[in-house]
């Protein structure tokens, strides 16, 4: 990446009833989470999907992979890289897979810290982690 191109990204922490979402550019190295998209077994509303990506326009989609803590993937590793490759058969962007170890624990210490108690239909825990993990990926691809 340059200085004279920015790069826009959207981030999915993949759930199979919510899929967490964040949104972050390179310029300034900063994300914000976004509203969760409701899935179901692990499908989002790619209508709704899609109209994110009209509004937010990104030049890169990141989707978090879950790793086991020795860094082999588990099952529902197996199933965030078939929803990344989803994305990207549906949108043509590019999809990087990113490691999400420990963020959602991460995520719920800080939803706690805010002053969510556990309540998942109001709480962003799944957008925190979105968050997260697009924060660890602008740190390792700086603007400059």
């Amino acid at each position: 990446m340059s200085k004279n191109k920015p790069v826009t990204a959207l981030a999915f922490d993949f759930g199979t009833r919510s899929i967490g979402i964040a949104f972050g550019q390179s310029l300034t190295g900063t994300a914000r989470e976004l509203a969760p998209l409701p899935a179901k077994d692990g499908q989002p509303d790619w209508t709704q999907l899609q109209k994110l990506l009209d509004e937010w326009q990104p030049h890169t989609l990141l989707v978090g992979l879950p790793l086991n803590m020795d860094g082999s993937e588990s099952e529902f590793g197996a199933r965030a890289r078939k929803f990344g490759q989803r994305l990207h058969g549906r949108t043509g962007l590019p999809v990087e897979f990113v490691d999400e170890r420990l963020s959602t624990r991460a995520a719920k210490e800080e939803a706690f810290d805010r002053g969510h108690r556990g309540n998942y239909a109001q709480d962003p825990v799944d957008s925190i982690a979105a968050r997260i993990i697009l924060e660890d990926w602008l740190r390792a691809h700086p603007a400059s």
